[in-house]
């Protein structure tokens, strides 16, 4: 727990609306999962589905903007060839610290240690932001959007990603994540090497056999997609691992409605919100308010 002391007390003294053990936690996650072993059709494919509501033709030439928790880098190796100038902000420095490794070969991009209340970017100066599976992770979710939203130029998109709260499932699948929720309550608040641990025997016990019987019913014709998990049927174990830790690892997590995602991003002053309808639900884009 040396690490998550460190980050608290330290790191996380000038940064605000974080949760110094959700910072350090993903610190630990990034380093021991930088996504170097993906490939790189997955990786697209991972990609392209997040960016599947995101308008490229509508932005500018040479855009400028930003990628708000950045992590492993993963999104701003496909973004930064596509644009002018990418801003990658992160609260974890190790975080950090994979995301220039990354991108070292990247000459349009710089690297912001800060949270999503004290970025120094200026207000209405950004041709578009993303930040994705990262503000369920703060205290304050909805000043947060508001935030991100603050610093896109009138017209500008911004593109969302919120852990959602299963409300496209039947009650008995919210109920098995009910279940699963009580023990990320308990793994969470483990040490680093005991989360990790638990998480990756999770992975082959849960994640895997789950996401093969999917690829199973998939193949014969059978729709998978009430099955828990079946959205891994086509990932690596790499992915599955990862994502077990993110799942299993991470304290603070929070969970929205659609129609929640919709309000939260018209109160932060977005408007024309366009929602993915497959998975990674609800993935959604939306344009600042001119």
């Amino acid at each position: 727990m040396q690490n998550e002391n460190n980050a608290s007390n330290d790191d996380m003294i000038r940064l605000k609306n974080v949760d110094p053990h959700v910072v350090a936690g993903f610190g630990d996650e990034w380093s021991r999962f930088d996504q170097s072993e993906l490939s790189q059709d997955e990786l697209h494919r991972l990609f392209e589905g997040y960016f599947s509501t995101f308008p490229w033709a509508d932005l500018p030439p040479n855009a400028e903007g930003f990628d708000m928790g950045c992590g492993s880098g993963r999104w701003a190796f496909f973004v930064a060839p596509r644009v002018g100038r990418l801003h990658l902000i992160d609260a974890s420095k190790d975080a950090l610290d994979v995301a220039q490794r990354k991108l070292a070969a990247a000459t349009n991009v710089d690297f912001i240690h800060a949270s999503v209340a004290d970025v120094p970017l200026p207000d209405n100066s950004q041709d578009f932001g993303y930040s994705l599976g990262v503000l369920h992770h703060i205290p304050d979710t909805q000043s947060g959007l508001e935030a991100c939203v603050g610093k896109l130029k009138p017209g500008a998109p911004f593109l969302l990603y919120l852990y959602y709260r299963f409300d496209n499932r039947p009650i008995w699948y919210r109920l098995i994540w009910q279940l699963s929720d009580i023990l990320r309550r308990f793994i969470s608040r483990l040490s680093h090497e005991a989360r990790y641990a638990i998480s990756q025997a999770i992975a082959v016990l849960v994640y895997w056999p789950l996401a093969r019987v999917a690829g199973g019913l998939e193949k014969i014709g059978v729709s998978p997609e009430a099955l828990p998990l079946s959205a891994y049927r086509h990932s690596s174990f790499y992915t599955m691992r990862t994502d077990a830790l993110d799942r299993f690892g991470t304290r603070l997590e929070k969970r929205f409605t659609r129609s929640e995602i919709l309000l939260m991003m018209e109160r932060a002053g977005l408007t024309h919100i366009s929602f993915r309808e497959a998975e990674p639900y609800w993935c959604a884009s939306g344009i600042r308010k001119r």
